[in-house]
């Protein structure tokens, strides 16, 4: 870059590969040239159409409540920590999409295409704006550069792409505005600048870099001047810095960017900062080994070599504006650019990210326009001072380059398929990373895969043995394969090492209850609670648990709490309808099963308790059906196969028994059990009677007989009792009719 921009360059002159005022290239060639832009980043970003959802998507998009109604929406806007991130235009479009396509990810992968394909078009039309002649060929680059895969291919980072376009649309009406002559026009391009940077903060606070951007590139083409370049800027620093503190606020209270992991002191935050700048300058020159997560550097100030880094940067820094006379402000600029903007992700701000690595490729999303511009400038240069009889060879150099980078980009985006890929391609470029192998683990323990999952927990407590999350989810995954003593400590050391983890401590209280400590899962389930009040599922367990000390109306209090905070929950209402049975209300039971089944059609556990309440209430047709239903969804269903063998046999209404099905249905569940019972064998009997079978009826209820006196169940024993006498007399037991 250089202030000879504003001297027109001669044609044909190699000059015109700086700012080159020449005459526009006409609206037929740049509808072409916008269109080839525009194909070549569908090309290279295809395989991430068809991708799935990864990190953080479940907490953005798949599990974000705030998408689904008109009031979310408001809460988006008006409830700065109803997000993750208070990004209300990106969450907005999330909004939109979940009510256009729901969940399906390709939609949103489409999205994130086409925004970054906007925001190239966007740059290329203010480098044009600038007079950089080339401005194509940035554009192009920025668009096809594999660092920014991240970016486009990770639903999440919408916030990168989204903000990069409105932060070129806000920097091309700046410069209408500073280069109209007419002072209506250029109060009207002033505050559509100032809105458009407004709605960039609002999708990313890293767009705050703009207005001393607009006066890097006001010093660039000419002196500054108070009146006419600062002023007018003052707002957007204003409304920039604001938003920025606030963001950095919510990074650290509401996000959790603060603790041990985070506490650098100044001089180590200036050894991270000197290091990430080479970094990512490092990866534009050379975009080998992308990952999703790299390698978190130690940092220690009495290490010599590493105090190299940010002398360089620094040095490069003064060489620059000592030669800024000979060579022109624009490489000064360019540089400055690329760091202002990089600094909120350089380690002196606490983002969430540095606990695993203090770079990311997504964070030079916007920043690395400052080296992409003046390299490809540097070699359009180099190009045009080439001697060659054969005109094509430089456009096949550019293409050579174009070709490359769209090939690393579909190439990396295959990394973004799924959440699998995602974290086995990180372990295999970085295998120490311990987030990785926590994180496939839990997609693992998702899939059912618990012991591959417990070997990935594991190998992240080898790498990092003070990590709260894999030993909870460790003790997770062991309490699945009953392991419950082991689990059990490995909660306890997730405990220790973070006190208010309410998570671990909802667990340790499923533990202990599968342990028959109740009192003890009742008090951690509190604790819970104390900790994170609108834990719905601690209020789920802990109304379980209070059930089993025979607290009822305490019991029916937590179901309530936990479905005013997420109504849908069906586990909630199943619980709920559950303990409203031993109340003895039936019909408001049965509205909660209903409700539980809308949420969850295919819950069978509903289906099968469902359809006994229909019994009691002489609804045989509807719990049939809901019996069946149950069976359906859960073939081995224990419960569901003798309640309907039981209906089948001793249903009043003749049409609905079926003797030989119900026989079928009682021997399975007789089989299944593994141990004779009293209750199965009751229904095996009236089964066999309804057969025809009475002989066979006599001998299992006489078996079920004994055991329920042997057990102390007087009431069966008596109606056990009653139904032998029809047996032996050659009759089935029937229901009465209601």
């Amino acid at each position: 870059m250089s202030r000879k921009s504003e001297k027109k360059a001669r044609p044909g002159k190699a000059a015109a590969t700086r700012f080159n005022p020449s005459v526009p290239s006409s609206g037929k060639r740049d509808w072409i040239f916008g269109l080839v832009l525009v194909l070549a980043i569908i090309v290279a970003y295809q395989p991430v159409w068809h991708a799935g959802f990864i990190w953080d998507d479940d907490y953005h998009l798949t599990n974000n409540s705030t998408l689904h109604d008109f009031n979310g929406l408001k809460h988006i806007w008006f409830d700065t920590q109803a997000t993750p991130q208070y990004y209300p235009l990106v969450h907005t479009t999330f909004w939109l999409e979940y009510h256009a396509w729901k969940l399906n990810p390709m939609g949103y992968h489409v999205v994130n295409v086409l925004v970054h394909a906007l925001g190239a078009i966007l740059l290329w039309r203010v480098l044009k704006r600038l007079e950089w002649s080339g401005a194509w060929l940035a554009a192009a680059v920025f668009a096809l550069h594999p660092v920014n895969v991240e970016s486009v291919a990770w639903i999440t980072e919408r916030k990168n792409v989204l903000s990069a376009v409105f932060f070129f649309a806000a920097a091309w009406a700046y410069l209408n505005f500073v280069g109209e002559s007419e002072r209506k026009k250029r109060r009207g391009w002033w505050w559509v600048a100032l809105l458009l940077f407004v709605c960039a903060l609002l999708s990313k606070t890293v767009a705050c870099s703009l207005p001393a951007a607009l006066l890097l590139v006001r010093w660039w083409k000419k002196k500054l001047s108070a009146a006419g370049d600062v002023l007018p800027t003052i707002p957007f620093f204003i409304v920039g810095f604001w938003l920025g503190l606030q963001t950095a606020w919510l990074e650290k209270h509401h996000a959790g960017a603060s603790g041990v992991e985070w506490s650098f002191s100044f001089m180590e935050r200036c050894l991270i900062a000197g290091r990430a700048l080479w970094f990512y300058a490092g990866k534009l020159v050379w975009p080998a080994q992308l990952t999703f997560v790299y390698p978190r550097w130690q940092i220690d100030t009495g290490i010599w070599w590493q105090w190299l880094f940010p002398a360089a940067a620094l040095a490069s820094v003064a060489a620059l504006w000592f030669a800024r006379k000979r060579i022109g402000r624009g490489p000064l600029v360019a540089v400055l650019f690329f760091a202002v903007t990089l600094f909120p992700a350089l380690g002196f701000l606490n983002v969430y990210p540095m606990r695993y690595s203090f770079v990311a490729d997504h964070f030079q999303y916007l920043a690395e326009i400052g080296m992409i511009v003046p390299v490809t400038g540097g070699m359009m240069m180099a190009l045009g001072c080439w001697k060659t009889s054969k005109p094509f060879l430089k456009p096949a150099l550019y293409g050579l380059l174009l070709l490359t980078l769209g090939i690393l980009t579909w190439r990396q985006c295959r990394m973004y398929a799924n959440i699998e890929t995602l974290w086995q391609t990180t372990i295999r470029l970085n295998p120490n990373c311990w987030m990785a192998h926590n994180n496939l683990g839990n997609a693992l323990l998702q899939e059912g895969s618990v012991d591959e999952a417990i070997t990935h927990f594991q190998q992240a407590l080898q790498i990092k043995p003070d990590y709260a999350d894999a030993h909870y989810n460790l003790g997770n995954a062991l309490l699945q394969k009953r392991r419950v003593d082991e689990a059990i400590v490995h909660y306890q050391q997730a405990l220790q090492i973070k006190p208010d983890y309410a998570d671990a401590y909802n667990n340790f209280g499923n533990a202990l209850l599968q342990k028959g400590r109740v009192d003890e899962a009742i008090a951690h389930y509190q604790q819970a609670l104390q900790i994170k009040p609108d834990d719905v599922e601690a209020h789920i367990n802990l109304g379980s648990a209070l059930l089993q000390k025979g607290k009822v109306d305490e019991a029916i209090a937590h179901y309530q709490q936990a479905l005013q905070i997420k109504p849908d929950i069906a586990d909630a209402h199943y619980n709920l309808g559950n303990t409203l049975l031993q109340k003895g209300k039936v019909d408001e039971a049965i509205t909660h099963f209903q409700k539980a089944l809308e949420i969850k059609p295919d819950y069978a556990e509903v289906h099968n308790n469902l359809g006994e309440v229909l019994l009691q209430k002489g609804s045989v047709d509807e719990a049939i059906t809901h019996l069946q239903k149950a069976l359906q969804l859960k073939p081995g269903f224990l419960e569901a196969q003798n309640n309907l063998a039981w209906v089948l046999a001793t249903a009043a209404q003749a049409s609905l028994r079926n003797g030989s099905q119900a026989v079928e249905l009682a021997q399975r569940a007789n089989q299944l059990a593994g141990v004779e019972n009293p209750i199965y064998l009751h229904t095996l009997a009236a089964a066999y009677a309804e057969a025809g079978r009475f002989d066979d009826a006599q001998r299992s209820a006489q078996k079920a007989m004994d055991l329920a006196r042997a057990a102390g169940q007087s009431n069966l024993v008596e109606r056990l009792n009653g139904e032998l006498k029809l047996y032996k007399a050659g009759l089935p037991f029937h229901q009465e009719s209601k």
